[in-house]
């Protein structure tokens, strides 16, 4: 089966067929470096690793490139407020974001253009759109005409009907805009300080829209394959990508326009006068498992709300240790009875997997479907029907989805001489029957994160929060 995608732009599923063979070109609209990034924004970067890793899972190469927007109103307000170049100040919260990704376990991207790396580029893009008079001077800047681009609004399907003639729009916050001109460069202000570059078209600095299509076009080319980013960007920022770059490069921009939906938080948009608003830093603070606010920012479908509760992240935890404890009785398996059933399962799940993913990314249903498999195995375990073959066979499996999902451990973790040492006690006391001293060492050991299970193949441990 193939892969389809909910394409924004036609409003239908389509079947991904890259410009080029095997090879996707994808472009993800990254952070502005102005702060850290909170979790909405890391549940949009999920849903494209997500995709990202699906799209190798079958077959295709990637070429991903994320922008990293570090010059607009809200950097240079930043950066002038403590008295630091911007550079620096940005930097910053760059590299935060590369701490944060890693933590997340989000595949990094091949390329992380900066805007700021690109005005090169930015100017000759304008210096196109004034040419063929789809952009115009004004006094404090160059804007482009939408006027002049028959297809505005094909994005987000918004009407220019009674559109104010000559309205233009220069501010780089967009929540309550309409259709309007906009801004391509932006003269400079005082308000700038010392962020201002001299060039053809004058002293200033780019607006927002025109840094993605520069650095985009710049890697991937004037027409590529999958651009992503929130459903906040359709408009005006994707709407006016699509406005720019094809008037610039007469020719279509981006094949299929991929949109997450937003986070809620306690079933509320975050905002920090109702105190949901929370970074990832934030949430580690608090004592959250990366792997579990990983796992339930991928557990439900991309274009569906998702609602991050505290209660969510502990069920998101208990899944993930439901994962690895399976993971660790396959590893202990010693018995060699192997049946041809497993091999059944095994194929029967991969194949109820790659069907959910590949329609549209229903990742629900795709992990509905892996734990189905962790149950059937787990009983065919506890009656002794999983051979050391078997339980390799279903490593190798699981490992494989892993590949899609990024939520196992990734490596078996080990504990300090001193923990092991007390359950070496414990088991001492347990031969001795010194039942006494066991529970004691047992509560010891639970009071440190460290939490035993006795099995028939000996003392098992995990580490809880």
């Amino acid at each position: 089966m193939s892969l389809k995608l909910y394409n924004t732009l036609t409003r239908k599923k389509e079947i991904v067929k890259p410009i080029k063979d095997k090879i996707v070109k994808l472009y993800t609209c990254g952070p502005t470096v102005w702060d850290y990034a909170h979790i909405g924004n890391f549940r949009a970067y999920v849903c494209v690793d997500i995709l990202k890793r699906y799209l190798k899972y079958k077959g295709f190469k990637v070429k991903h490139v994320m922008n990293i927007t570090d010059v607009d109103d809200k950097t240079i307000k930043g950066a002038n407020k403590e008295g630091i170049s911007l550079k620096e100040y940005t930097r910053r919260y760059e590299m935060a974001f590369f701490e944060d990704i890693g933590t997340l376990n989000i595949d990094r991207a091949d390329i992380f253009p900066r805007a700021t790396e690109h005005i090169k580029e930015m100017i000759a893009i304008i210096k196109r759109l004034l040419s063929n008079k789809t952009a115009y001077k004004s006094e404090d800047g160059i804007y482009f005409d939408i006027s002049k681009f028959k297809d505005y609004g094909k994005l987000s399907h918004t009407k220019l009907e009674g559109l104010e003639a000559g309205k233009r729009v220069k501010q780089d916050s967009y929540e309550k805009e309409q259709a309007q001109d906009f801004a391509l460069w932006k003269s400079y202000d005082k308000e700038d300080g010392n962020v201002v570059w001299k060039t053809e078209i004058g002293n200033g600095r780019p607006g927002w829209h025109i840094e993605c299509s520069a650095m985009s076009m710049k890697y991937l080319g004037n027409h590529f394959d999958i651009h992503a980013g929130g459903v906040d960007l359709i408009f005006p920022h994707h709407e006016n990508e699509i406005a720019q770059s094809e008037a610039s490069s007469k020719k279509k921009f981006v094949n299929y326009w991929f949109h997450n939906e937003h986070l809620l938080v306690d079933g509320h948009k975050m905002s920090k006068s109702l105190g949901n608003f929370y970074t990832l830093r934030d949430l580690l603070n608090k004592g959250y498992n990366p792997k579990a606010i990983r796992y339930l920012l991928l557990s439900a479908n991309y274009r569906v709300q998702l609602n991050f509760t505290e209660e969510a992240v502990k069920a998101a935890d208990n899944s993930i240790q439901r994962l690895n404890d399976f993971m660790i009785k396959l590893k202990e398996i010693k018995n060699n009875t192997n049946k041809k059933q497993i091999e059944n399962i095994i194929h029967k799940t991969k194949k109820q997997f790659e069907d959910a993913m590949d329609d549209d990314l229903n990742i629900s249903i795709a992990l509905a479907h892996v734990f189905e498999f962790v149950k059937e195995i787990n009983t065919l375990m506890m009656e002794s029907n999983v051979g050391k073959n078997n339980a390799k066979k279903i490593i190798e499996f699981m490992n494989e989805i892993d590949k899609v999902l990024g939520i196992l451990e990734e490596k078996e973790e080990k504990l300090s001489l001193d923990l092991m040492k007390l359950i070496e006690e414990r088991e001492k006391a347990r031969k001795e029957k010194n039942y006494s001293k066991a529970d004691k060492i047992r509560q010891q050991l639970k009071e440190k994160g460290i939490v035993l299970e006795d099995t028939k193949e000996g003392v098992r441990w995990k580490r809880v929060k």
